[in-house]
């Protein structure tokens, strides 16, 4: 019988060029995003996040029951982080090849 466990979640996230003038500002509007997804996703488990080169500037691994939690927060990301996401669920290496 497979195990319940609560999905993981990444979240791709490109940060606007005109989200702030200066790359100190930056740690003010990260800290007010994540608070305002703390308060209104409480569902949503914040287990990791990355600053990367390439096409994403933020990695963010979550876990949530209900998608909608990680939907909502996505989307507080779009609007008060000035940026654009994209979502996937991740499933462990493991479960995904025993389901095969």
């Amino acid at each position: 019988m497979p195990r319940c466990y609560m999905p993981t979640f990444v979240i791709l996230s490109r940060i606007s060029p005109q989200a702030f003038d200066d790359p100190k500002d930056f740690k003010a509007l990260a800290k007010d995003v994540s608070e305002k997804i703390k308060r209104e996703c409480p569902g949503v488990t914040w287990k990791e996040s990355f600053a990367t080169l390439g096409r994403f500037d933020v990695v963010d691994i979550v876990d949530a029951s209900d998608p909608k939690e990680i939907e909502k927060a996505a989307m507080l990301i779009r609007a008060y982080g000035h940026a654009s996401t994209e979502t996937l669920i991740a499933t462990p290496w493991k479960e995904f090849l025993a389901a095969l």
